[in-house]
């Protein structure tokens, strides 16, 4: 199903996962019922053998291909072998349901008693998310499979590759068993001025060479709005400013900082002013910063 080996390490399973997924996501094959299909097929897969616990739990027959638990299976045998009927006749126990390999070939075709309540599968998606809605929450809509549109609520401070689970909205379930869950894999796009470290954000500021000898008060931006902030007398390139709780929400409710880095600006042109000025200076306050 996933194109693997059945030796394939969880990180391959992952890599052949995602790959797929970028193949075959319906917003690029929109009306094509059998990429659907597919992606369909491929996201349930992976919903078992990516999960470690799930994997092994298929292969010793405690789950079924739709990851729900199994029921003795004795109790399916005598059951079925009522009135002469010997569909579970084997003596091999598990052995009925097939080897944790076959979830590669037809995974579906090893689902679980005919009639029996069941689980619906869940069903997996992939939402670029822009870096600012991460950061501050938001909504965003998604398209199924079947052409139908999902709102989805992007918790403030999600992260690039979290999950999140929207109950319910999975495949049905068979008979009275519940329908699965819709699992979302969030991935961020970057921004051209913040880039995020934990619960951190950090950016550049340039600053103009007076700025940086005299001070000042400038506006600096941040992912919830511009907020004044003061240059200190003497700033240097590098200098690092820390804007507290200014960062986004980490998973106990508490805010990172915003780190802001200076950076001196020159002008394009050094007017003749300037370089008189600078000449003076240099001829009786010269120093050298790389000896510091």
């Amino acid at each position: 199903m996933l194109g693997v080996a059945k030796t394939a390490s969880a990180d391959e399973i992952k890599k052949a996962y995602r790959k797929l997924v970028k193949q075959l996501h319906p917003d690029l094959h929109p009306g094509d019922k059998k990429a659907a299909d597919r992606f369909k097929d491929v996201s349930a897969a992976y919903e078992i053998v990516g999960d470690a616990d799930k994997r092994a739990k298929f292969d010793k027959g405690e789950i079924d291909a739709e990851g729900a638990q199994r029921q003795d299976p004795r109790f399916y045998r005598d059951y079925a072998n009522q009135g002469g009927a010997k569909h579970y006749d084997s003596q091999q126990g598990y052995a009925d349901f097939g080897d944790i390999s076959d979830i590669f070939s037809d995974l579906f075709g090893a689902g679980g008693r005919a009639g029996a309540p069941m689980r619906g599968r869940n069903v997996h998606y992939r939402l670029d998310v822009d870096f600012l809605t991460a950061a501050t929450g938001g909504q965003q809509r998604i398209t199924l499979p079947d052409g139908k549109q999902l709102g989805v609520t992007i918790p403030e401070g999600v992260a690039d590759g979290q999950t999140i689970r929207l109950k319910g909205l999975g495949h049905p379930g068979r008979g009275d068993a519940p329908a699965g869950d819709a699992m979302i894999e969030v991935h961020v796009r970057p921004h051209p001025a913040f880039e995020r470290r934990g619960d951190d954000i950090v950016s550049e500021l340039p600053i103009a060479i007076d700025e940086a000898v005299l001070g000042a008060k400038v506006e600096v931006p941040t992912v919830s709005g511009r907020l004044n902030v003061t240059i200190p007398k003497g700033a240097s390139s590098g200098q690092t400013l820390r804007l507290k709780g200014k960062g986004v929400k980490g998973k106990k409710g508490v805010y990172g900082d915003h780190l802001v880095r200076l950076k001196i600006v020159m002008p394009k042109t050094i007017d003749p002013d300037l370089e008189k000025f600078m000449q003076g200076w240099r001829e009786s306050h010269a120093y050298n910063p790389r000896t510091e």
